[in-house]
């Protein structure tokens, strides 16, 4: 008998399934000693968010003789006062207009880019391939070059100044990237489902509201957070297209910390009213995110 026949083969030469990096990666992330680490880097990180929320939370005069950190030894020292201040203020208008500028801009760019992504990936048109390549290509349009002749355009128009114009403005930007992210993730959906429904009679838009969209919730729900998070956070176009009856929070913020440039407890407490609505909708996606950014890693 030979070498080659009495060697017992490995479990790799038995067709042992290989493991991917992201797998090992996971298995190494759930040791314990990685976990506390996790922890501890995790507790540092929120440092600047709790040494935030102390400073809303104190008069400026205290703020301006003590460090956030000796609120441990001065509990009293709290009081809501200043977000009382702040909701007195032209900051719940503002708010409400990040909302409107927001919701209807996240909204738009998920519902055309998923049927724009359905089309680049399962549908056979004339020139999809360039189409698609133009897509990808103003992926790298600067935003800043764009300002000016669209400024032009948006005063011709009559909506300069206004929320349409500026939901408008982060809608065509954000169609590109969301194209892209979503035609990538509707490839890897299996055509045999696909096949199916036709044969069963669906068209196109049935089989898109039916099969696609349901299976691409967890990269629908990345993009959305992406994307909420990316207009909610804006004030370059805010600051540009929005007028001041029209204006968002980032803009609000910027203005008042041009007119009161020691208003730190106002300053700080609507930099952390601003955080909330993003963190409970990244918490209540958290699952979906997750699964959009794992997705296609792991074998």
């Amino acid at each position: 008998m030979s070498t080659a026949t009495a060697a017992a083969p490995t479990g790799l030469e038995a067709g042992a399934p290989r493991r991917s990096l992201a797998s090992k990666l996971v298995d190494r992330l759930g040791s314990g000693a990685v976990q506390v680490v996790m922890v501890v880097l995790g507790l540092f990180w929120l440092v600047p968010t709790l040494g935030l929320l102390v400073v809303s939370m104190r008069t400026t005069q205290v703020n301006n003789a003590e460090g956030w950190w000796t609120i441990f030894t001065k509990p009293a020292e709290l009081t809501i006062q200043n977000y009382a201040n702040l909701l007195g203020s032209g900051f719940t208008a503002s708010f409400w207009n990040t909302v409107l500028i927001t919701v209807p801009t996240t909204v738009l760019v998920i519902g055309i880019a998923a049927m724009a992504a359905y089309a680049f990936a399962w549908m056979d048109f004339r020139g999809r391939d360039t189409a698609f390549l133009v897509v990808v290509g103003l992926l790298i349009v600067p935003i800043q070059i764009a300002l000016i002749p669209v400024a032009s355009l948006y005063g011709a128009a009559g909506i300069f100044g206004s929320l349409p114009g500026v939901i408008l403005f982060h809608v065509a930007f954000g169609l590109p990237f969301a194209i892209f992210l979503l035609r990538n993730f509707f490839v890897g959906i299996p055509a045999s489902l696909l096949e199916a429904a036709r044969m069963d009679g669906a068209s196109e838009w049935k089989i898109f509201a039916s099969v696609v969209f349901p299976l691409g919730k967890p990269a629908i729900a990345s993009l959305g957070i992406f994307q909420f998070l990316w207009v909610w956070n804006d004030m370059l176009i805010a600051l540009v297209f929005a007028d001041t009856g029209n204006q968002p929070m980032t803009k609000y913020l910027q203005s008042q910390m041009r007119q009161f440039g020691s208003n730190v407890d106002i300053l700080s407490s609507g930099a952390f009213m601003s955080l909330i609505i993003p963190l409970v909708l990244f918490f209540a996606f958290q699952r979906y995110f997750v699964q959009g950014m794992m997705a296609g890693s792991v074998k």
